[in-house]
C-alpha cells in the first residue's frame, strides 16, 4: 500500500502550499536540463503528477514538447492545473508502449507499492535510451531538509522510504542504470517564518505519520526558532537519472 492516499483534504492542502518559487524552479530546471533536451514533438510523461505544478512549468519551459500527466488520485486529478492527466499509476500506466521520451517523478517512489513493477511499466512505455527523473528524499538522506530538524520523530517515516539503492535495484531489472545523482539545493520558502505560516501538515507524508504530539512539539520548536532564524529556507533534495 502507498504510504498516503490522498483524499480532498490532503490534495486541498497539497495544491495551497507544495508550490516552488520561480527562482527554486530554475534550480532544478538547470539539474533537469543536464540528462534531458525536450525538442519539438518531445513527450514528457510526469508520473504521480498530483495537481500538476511540473507539469505546468514544463509546458512553460518547453512549450513545443506534450507533456502527459498520470496520477491515481482522483482529488489531485481534479486540482490539476494542467490538462491531460489521465487516471493511473507506477504500475499500470495507461499509455503505448514506446510513446514517451522521458518519465518525471517527483516526490512519488515513496507511494509505488511496488518498485519493480512500476520500472516494468515506465521500461514499456519509454522510447531507447530516454531517461528517468526521479526528485525525491530518500530514506538515510534526511540531514539537508530543514522540516527533519524540528520533527525528527519523521526521520523515522523517511527511513520507510526508498533508498536510492533501493530504486536503483528495482530498476536494474529492467535494464536501467545510474546517469546521475545530485543533490539540488532549493529554496523552499523566503524565511522559516514564512516557512511556518504556510506549513500543513496533510501535504506532508512524513508529518502525517507521527504523533499528534509530536508533531505539536515540532511546531513549537520551528516557531520558536523562526522568531531569530535570518534568511532563507534551502533544502536539499536528490535528482536520481537512470537510462
Amino acid at each position: 500500500m502507498a504510504l498516503i492516499a490522498y483524499d480532498n483534504v490532503d490534495a486541498a492542502a497539497f495544491e495551497a502550499t507544495r508550490h516552488l518559487s520561480e527562482d527554486a524552479l530554475g534550480v532544478w530546471r538547470d539539474a533537469i536540463t543536464r540528462h534531458l533536451d525536450p525538442r519539438s514533438g518531445t513527450r514528457l510523461l510526469d508520473l504521480g503528477c498530483g495537481t500538476g505544478s511540473w507539469s505546468r512549468a514544463f509546458r512553460i519551459w518547453w512549450p513545443e514538447a506534450e507533456v502527459i500527466g498520470v496520477e491515481p488520485s482522483a482529488a489531485m486529478r481534479d486540482r490539476a492545473e494542467h490538462r491531460p492527466v489521465l487516471a493511473g499509476e507506477a504500475g499500470d500506466i495507461p499509455l503505448d508502449d514506446a510513446t514517451v521520451d522521458a518519465v518525471w517523478l517527483s516526490t512519488v517512489v515513496h507511494h509505488i507499492p511496488d518498485l519493480t513493477a512500476a520500472a516494468r511499466e515506465v521500461r514499456r512505455v519509454l522510447k531507447p535510451d530516454g531517461p528517468v527523473l526521479i526528485r525525491s528524499a530518500f530514506a538515510g538522506r534526511h540531514e539537508a531538509i530543514t522540516l527533519f530538524r524540528y520533527f525528527p520523530e519523521a526521520i523515522a517515516v523517511l527511513d520507510r522510504y526508498p533508498r536510492v539503492a533501493d530504486v536503483e535495484a528495482a530498476f536494474a531489472i529492467t535494464g536501467f542504470t545510474t546517469a546521475g545523482f545530485v543533490q539540488v539545493p532549493q529554496t523552499t520558502a523566503p524565511s522559516l517564518r514564512d516557512a511556518v505560516a504556510s506549513l500543513r501538515r496533510e501535504a506532508h507524508t512524513p508529518l502525517q505519520l507521527i504523533t499528534d504530539e509530536a508533531y505539536a512539539a515540532g511546531l513549537r520548536r520551528m516557531r520558536e526558532a523562526a522568531e531569530t532564524a535570518t534568511g532563507p529556507v534551502i533544502d536539499g533534495l536528490d535528482l536520481l537519472v537512470l537510462r
